[in-house]
Order: C-alpha cells, then sequence, then structure tokens
C-alpha cells in the first residue's frame, strides 16, 4: 500500500496510508524500515510517501519497503516534501527574539522553502506592538500575520495560505504553537504547556516532528521547540543577500563588496539613519555578520 509517514519516534514510523480493502478511510500503520535503508544510507523522513508492505492488517503492522522520490529535503528539521513554512513568535510572553527570527528566516531561505511569520498572543498585545512588527517583515517581503488562537483572529487567513500544501511548523517554546495548530484542526488535541513565570519560556510540549492531517491535501507538520539556530554552510559575505530591504541600497555603496558595517559612504547605513531599513534587522545582521566573521577567523564549525 502507498502511503504517507506522518510520525517516527525510536526507530518506528506511523504512516498514513488508504485501505483498498476499506473504501478511502484513512489508517494508520506503524511500520518498521528494512535494513536496505540503512545499508544505503538512507533514512525515512516524516513527510516521505512510501510503499508499505502489510504484516498484520488487524493490528496495522507493516514494513517499510520503498521510498519514493521526495520533491525536497529539510535539513532542520528533518522533513520531506514540505513545501513552505511558518515559523510562530509570540509578541509578548515572551517577547519575540529577532535574532532568532532572522537565523530561522535565512536557515529556510538557504533551503529553499518560503516562510509565512505568524506573531502570536496578538490578544495579550496591549501596546500595538504586534503592527510595528508585522510592518518590519513586511517591508523585508515576508508574508506576515498577527493572530489570536484564543479568539481565533487570523486563524482564517493563516488556513488558506496552508491550504493543499505540506507546512512546517517552527517557533521557540512557549509562543503558543501548539494551540494555534490546535485551532487548524479538530481532530488532534495537542498537548500545551504552561509559561514559566519566572524565564518567560514555555515548556517543551512536543518532542518529535508530527505531520497533522488538517485538511483535504492539507498538512503541517509540528516541530520540537527551539531556543538557539547556528548558521550553517554561510560565509559572512553571503549575509546581506539574505536582508533583501538591502537590495535596493547596496547600489549607493561607494566600494564593491562594501560589508555595511565600517565603510563611509554606505549605501546600507545611509537607508538606516533616514529609516528605510529597520534598526532590529540591521542590527541582527551586524551581530551575525561578527559571529561568522569569528566563525572564519577561529576556523571554527558551524552547528
Amino acid at each position: 500500500m502507498r502511503g504517507r509517514i506522518v510520525k517516527g519516534i525510536g526507530g518506528f514510523y506511523y504512516v498514513k496510508v488508504v485501505s483498498d480493502a476499506e473504501g478511502p478511510e484513512s489508517e494508520t500503520y506503524e511500520c518498521k524500515a528494512k535494513g536496505i535503508f540503512r545499508k544505503d544510507n538512507r533514512k525515512p523522513l516524516v513527510g516521505d510517501e512510501v510503499i508499505v508492505d502489510v504484516l498484520d492488517r488487524e493490528k496495522r503492522l507493516g514494513n517499510v519497503r520503498e521510498l519514493l522520490p521526495r520533491h525536497s529535503e529539510l535539513i532542520r528539521p528533518a522533513v520531506a516534501n514540505a513545501d513552505q513554512a511558518v515559523v510562530i513568535f509570540s509578541i509578548v510572553k515572551p517577547r519575540p527574539n529577532f535574532n532568532l527570527l532572522d537565523r530561522f528566516l535565512i536557515m529556510m531561505e538557504q533551503q529553499g522553502v518560503d516562510c509565512i511569520i505568524c506573531f502570536s498572543k496578538e490578544d495579550l498585545d496591549e501596546n500595538g506592538e504586534g503592527g510595528k512588527y508585522r510592518q518590519i517583515y513586511e517591508n523585508c517581503g515576508y508574508r506576515t500575520l498577527t493572530i489570536s488562537a484564543k479568539y481565533k483572529k487570523g486563524i482564517g487567513e493563516l488556513r488558506e495560505l496552508l491550504s493543499g500544501r505540506i507546512t512546517v511548523a517552527a517557533g521557540p517554546s512557549g509562543v503558543g504553537k501548539s494551540s494555534l495548530i490546535n485551532c487548524l484542526q479538530s481532530e488532534i488535541v495537542m498537548e500545551t504547556g504552561e509559561i514559566s513565570t519566572k524565564i518567560e519560556r514555555g515548556k517543551h510540549t512536543t518532542r518529535h516532528s508530527e505531520l497533522i492531517d488538517i485538511g483535504e491535501n492539507t498538512y503541517i507538520l509540528d516541530t520540537p521547540g527551539f531556543s538557539s539556530l547556528g548558521l550553517f554552510e554561510l560565509e559572512k559575505e553571503q549575509l546581506a543577500g539574505y536582508y533583501h530591504e538591502f537590495d535596493s541600497c547596496e547600489k549607493f555603496c561607494k566600494f564593491g563588496g562594501c560589508s555595511h558595517i565600517n565603510e563611509q559612504n554606505c549605501g546600507v547605513k545611509e537607508a538606516l539613519a533616514k529609516n528605510l531599513i529597520s534598526e532590529i534587522r540591521y542590527e541582527n545582521y551586524r551581530l551575525l555578520y561578527e559571529e561568522l566573521d569569528k566563525v572564519r577567523y577561529r576556523g571554527g564549525r558551524r552547528n
């Protein structure tokens, strides 16, 4: 039978298949992967389309016999056939770490995956910060939403953006990611964690990646929360290419290969002084540039 891996835990793969014997009703089989995958140095991933040999139909046990071709493969998080990512940061409790957000956006672009940014907990945003954050990233070319899982605000618009696609959902712990996913589907109620009042971080409630069916040909992949991300396979000279708001300013830089850090007559810094570029984004760029420079200088190894 043909199916899709929706979850992988401890060497077991849970494959959602359509049983010919029982019509269109979907079933989930617990499967092991055949040794040939290890021999070929291949590993099944959540999101993979596979061929399954049925071992016990009543107990819904099987073996993954064949991995079908992938149209995409992410390294971080490890998932096959993702069409896009939605990255979720809360407006408050905890406040967004924009450096971490930029790292994630760069990482997804490196892997050729488009991103939607969701600023969550809009219902707690007493000072209207969410609109400011949204404007910053919309000016950089990202599709950005402010949402409230509590009042279902923005959920309909997000659902439309996810329709017919496999979407990776990611973000730090405590931003309401699981609550948001609960709003998007009705069959699976995911565990949600309380926020630590001392450090304003959420408990890690997602311990594995799981592909959740939220509509016709529409899946969302929940991933464990992250608190840090390294920039991998990236040179400091390449960094500006991921800050697309710099593109229209660089032609005014006096020096070719301008780093936009210490040079005089820099078009990017002039745009920054005129508030045409976000100070938050530029400061992230500067910090990441220095980090990449130190990695190169020390001959360090990027994670």
